[in-house]
């Protein structure tokens, strides 16, 4: 579960900007998850309570925020809503698609 190692890198990102701040405790983390990032949203809830315990984040507030996947095509340059890498363009039919959104894993605020 490749999940735990991301909350656990989540953990090390807030206590930087925690000690940066001079506090110990953070109110809040938002964070971006991609649909094509990988990250199995039910996994990382699992896993948090342990990577968070006696951490800077033990009782804030995580919010998630999903980003959907879009795509543009490179043949026919329509943009669309996609589901996996490899969807093909609703329109032409091509699979020469570039990826506009999605792939995104990031701590996007954290709040002291």
């Amino acid at each position: 579960m490749h999940e735990l190692s991301i909350a656990m890198g989540i953990v090390r990102i807030a206590e930087e900007a925690a000690r940066k701040n001079g506090t110990v405790a953070v109110k809040a983390i938002d964070l971006e998850i991609g649909t094509l990032s990988g990250v199995e949203i039910e996994s990382l809830n699992f896993a948090w309570p342990l990577a968070v315990q006696n951490s800077v984040l033990e009782k804030a507030e995580k919010r998630i925020h999903i980003i959907p996947a879009r795509a543009e095509c490179l043949e026919c340059q329509t943009r669309f809503d996609i589901e996996n890498l490899f969807d093909p363009c609703p329109r032409c039919g091509s699979h020469f698609i570039q990826i506009l959104q999605g792939k995104e894993m990031r701590v996007k605020s954290i709040e002291i």
